[in-house]
């Protein structure tokens, strides 16, 4: 642990449900015990927090002292609270420059700050890390990182802030030039003194995120397959982006008593953790990575005192011998009813699955499309995972892509791929809407449009836009549906934060598209586009009949999943609360390797009708595990 005493950033991150939330937090307080006379900030930028659970205090967007660590400040980020802290901040400039760029006068922008912004947790996340890393508010800062996709998608926002000041600084350019040809001088504004803040402000933000003394990514994981597969993609991406690892973490090893015979359970698990062990130590060797290992506890680590005898029990899982001697009996458990209802029989088309990252989603969302697809060999089934950080794949034991790959004559998987889908958006959309805010006609002098047009328009909708993943994913399944070509469609989601920023999405889209209508319908005259505003007009209705078909119960089902845990129980009744006010059906809850000391979850859930899903045996393949998983539960 002392490694990382010279570091200033410690940003906690990797697949969801690893036990991010609790190493940061336990890491946190190491932090603040270890250096009494540093100032140590603990922030959170997963949309959905869960410091509190954790740390049994409550937290808030104003960073707040821990009672028995006053030198450590907890708070999770409120993205709505900073958006308009930025607006306060720049929005007059940013309304100049945007009206400098394009048709729009300044007033017709005022509206845009109160619309649903896509990506806004993960913008005013990276925003806020580089504003507190420049003005040094903390000695120290661990952040607990959303899980890796999204984690991905806030450290790619540099690359799209750095293009956005690109674009804006054209639009300042033919402000410059324009003053310049009237008055024969330019005076510099307040525009730009913003931009050349902003461009100071990021860069030094960038350099500190990338400086490996100063800062460093600890990814956290479990010894389980589809964790070990989804750190390897992190770890490649992070490499990508310059940003520092300093260490895997593995959470929860299951530690054998040597005189208390193990169960079978007990056994099966631990001959696929010692395996998986040997993985993650020659991978720590190859990549120079420091190797840590933490070990599963009796009892959930909440708590000031647990944590803090968590974090004691640390140890260099890189030096520990790796036994993979032991015989290995596998086992299935016995299926415990309630189960589901008749998805297909229902005629319902659409099946959400979703919780708290870690929890079992896509081992749920591969069963229960196994299991119709089986039970219904002439019905066309599809699952589809729209989480950034892809593990449908990992859970079939295949790859897969963007384009649905056959398992069975009935039953095709697929994994959204962001990147293929923005290109048909950018081309069906993006473009033109590009040269249509310039103002700008085709037909306009080449010189001005090359510096000063739509140019500097498709410079900005060229970029991984914030928030992209959520949108193209219900672009991708706006468009299934229209087609009717399934006759049931699983949806495998992102963690519990984005899920509800895909459900959202309809609203914020439709808000959007009747902004640009709006502008349109007062310069109709000058911008003529009457087709494209009709193409528009299309994809606002498609838009709203998915909205529809969300909150249509007879349509659309949303399955959460979760496991006995208290951090993982209270989001999901947060969760379920949400969806209750968004109008969106939930008539089940499925218990993730139940086992029968555990509490009744009816307690927690009135409403809904929980399935119970055994612990799985762990030396199967991924195919039988699902295969499995599917009989247990339908």
């Amino acid at each position: 642990m002392h490694r990382y005493d010279s570091l200033h950033l410690a940003m906690f991150s990797g697949k969801g449900g690893v036990g991010k939330t609790t190493l940061a937090c336990g890491f946190a307080r190491y932090w603040a015990q270890r250096f009494p006379q540093d100032q140590v900030l603990l922030l959170s930028t997963d949309p959905a927090h869960s410091l509190g659970d954790v740390l049994q205090v409550p937290v808030s967007d104003t960073a707040q002292p821990l009672p028995d660590a006053p030198n450590l400040q907890v708070r999770s980020l409120d993205a709505e609270k900073l958006l308009h802290v930025f607006k306060d901040r720049y929005g007059t400039v940013l309304e100049l420059l945007v009206e400098r760029g394009s048709f729009v006068a300044g007033e017709d922008l005022t509206p845009v700050w109160d619309l649903d912004w896509p990506g806004l947790d993960e913008l005013m996340g990276i925003l806020e890390i580089q504003q507190l890393l420049n003005q040094q508010q903390a000695d120290r800062i661990v952040v607990d990182m959303a899980p890796s996709g999204h984690t991905l998608n806030l450290f790619e926002l540099m690359d799209f802030l750095d293009g956005l000041l690109q674009a804006l600084e054209l639009f300042q350019q033919k402000h410059r030039n324009i003053e310049q040809t009237f008055t024969g001088r330019y005076t510099p504004d307040d525009a730009d003194a913003f931009l050349q803040t902003m461009k100071t402000d990021l860069a030094a933000g960038r350099s500190l995120l990338q400086n490996q003394a100063h800062t460093a990514c600890l990814v956290v994981a479990i010894a389980e397959p589809m964790s070990w597969l989804e750190t390897q993609r992190f770890l490649a991406a992070l490499q990508t982006l310059e940003i520092p690892c300093g260490g895997l973490w593995i959470n929860r090893l299951l530690q054998l008593n040597p005189v208390t015979p193990a169960s079978a359970s007990d056994l099966d698990r631990n001959g696929e953790q010692q395996h998986l062990i040997q993985k993650f130590q020659t991978l720590s060797g190859t990549s120079h990575l420091p190797l840590w290992g933490v070990p599963l506890q009796a009892s959930e680590p909440v708590g000031g005192a647990a944590l803090d005898a968590l974090m004691a029990q640390g140890f260099d899982l890189a030096a520990q011998t790796v036994d993979l001697s032991q015989p290995i009996t596998v086992s299935w458990p016995q299926s415990l009813p309630p189960g589901f209802h008749d998805f297909v029989a229902a005629q319902q088309q659409l099946l959400l699955i979703g919780g708290k990252g870690g929890v079992g989603k896509t081992t749920v969302a591969a069963a229960i499309a196994w299991g119709f697809a089986d039970r219904y060999p002439d019905r066309l089934i599809r699952v589809i995972s729209i989480d950034p950080a892809h593990s449908l794949g990992d859970a079939f034991g295949q790859a897969l892509g963007h384009q649905p790959t056959q398992l069975t004559a009935n039953l095709s998987a697929q994994e959204v791929d962001a990147d293929v889908v923005i290109e048909q958006f950018r081309d069906d959309y993006l473009w033109e809407l590009a040269e249509m805010m310039s103002g700008e006609s085709r037909d306009s002098e080449s010189s001005l449009r090359l510096a000063y047009g739509p140019e500097a328009w498709r410079q900005i909708v060229s970029q991984s836009l914030p928030g992209i993943d959520e949108m193209l994913s219900l672009i991708t399944v706006m468009d299934l549906l229209d087609r009717g070509e399934q006759d049931l469609i699983i949806l495998d989601t992102a963690p519990t934060g984005h899920l509800l920023r895909f459900l959202a999405m309809p609203t914020a889209l439709g808000d959007w598209l009747a902004w640009i209508f709006k502008l349109w319908i007062k310069y109709q005259d000058v911008l003529g586009r009457t087709d494209f505003m009709g193409r528009l007009r299309g994809l606002r209705q498609q838009v709203m009949q998915a909205q529809k078909k969300l909150k249509n119960p007879h349509h659309t089902e949303f399955i959460g999943v979760v496991q006995a845990q208290s951090a993982i129980l209270a989001e999901a009744q947060r969760l379920t609360s949400t969806l209750a006010q968004m109008q969106v059906s939930q008539r089940y809850m499925v218990h993730n390797r139940y086992q029968p000391d555990q509490p009744d979850l009816r307690d927690y859930f009135p409403e809904q009708t929980i399935v119970r899903l055994p612990v799985l045996p762990r030396s199967v393949t991924p195919l039988e595990r699902i295969q499995g998983a599917a009989q247990l539960l339908l």
